[in-house]
């Protein structure tokens, strides 16, 4: 397996694929600008009306854009994987890199390290910019449970875009993989969750947000609600890894 392992100049060549694809790159900077602006733009326009105008709960209120930045998250994962298997990209990189394993994770570790600086830096921009509206029901930094939130909405935006790159690898299409992905996490996660909250809360974006959340009450307590995610996200990951290796470039 160690000769599977990821190399920098590896890692290098990647991260110059994704540079250099506009649609990818473009994606991993809308994470941070629609997180960050519709949650400011949210935040000023009804903010202070009322309290919990934003949300029941203060904490996940103060992350709402996450709904929306979750689906450039998506994007991310998804074309950076997709664009292997358009127009022989795949036989070329196997040229320059023989080993599937290695070409396979060291993509995968790469959408993941940018995923989670980005998101990391998101999550806390978010957290203070729509604060920063919110008036006399503003959180501040050091409020109960806001470090564990800001870190898990960061995770949770990592964790999503692995899930879509690994299901992309799977199906070899980011266009399938964000009409499957966008449904679940916006409809089909609702629907479940007013039928049967017990199994809603295993759906990939319930269980990530539960580290957003500061009443912990009721459903999976956060750490395991990321836990579940990071399984979600695992589990297509090695989806995509068996698929790489068994299928023809």
């Amino acid at each position: 397996m160690s000769t599977a392992l990821p190399t920098i100049p590896v890692l290098h060549s990647e991260w110059i694929k994704i540079r250099s694809l506009r649609g990818t790159f473009g994606a991993l900077i809308s994470v941070f600008a629609v997180t960050v602006g519709i949650q400011a733009l949210t935040a000023a326009m009804i903010g202070q009306s009322e309290a919990g105008s934003m949300g029941d709960d203060p904490l996940l209120a103060a992350f709402y854009s996450l709904n929306f930045g979750q689906i450039a998250a998506f994007a991310f994962g998804a074309t950076a994987l997709s664009s292997e298997f358009h127009n022989g990209a795949l036989r070329t990189s196997l040229t320059a890199v023989p080993n599937r394993a290695r070409l396979y994770l060291s993509k995968v570790a790469v959408v993941g390290g940018l995923a989670f600086l980005t998101g990391q830096l998101t999550a806390l921009v978010t957290f203070v910019a729509g604060q920063a509206f919110m008036g006399p029901y503003a959180l501040e930094l050091g409020s109960p449970g806001s470090y564990r939130a800001i870190f898990g909405c960061g995770a949770y935006l990592t964790l999503m875009a692995l899930l879509a790159a690994g299901l992309t690898a799977v199906l070899r299409s980011a266009t399938v993989v964000l009409s499957l992905l966008i449904p679940l996490t916006l409809i089909v996660s609702f629907v479940l969750g007013a039928a049967s909250e017990g199994v809603a809360q295993y759906l990939p974006d319930r269980a990530g947000q539960m580290m957003m959340r500061l009443d912990t009450s009721t459903g999976l307590a956060p750490w395991t609600g990321l836990g579940v995610l990071a399984l979600w996200a695992l589990v297509a990951v090695i989806g995509g890894w068996i698929s790489v290796r068994g299928r023809d470039a």
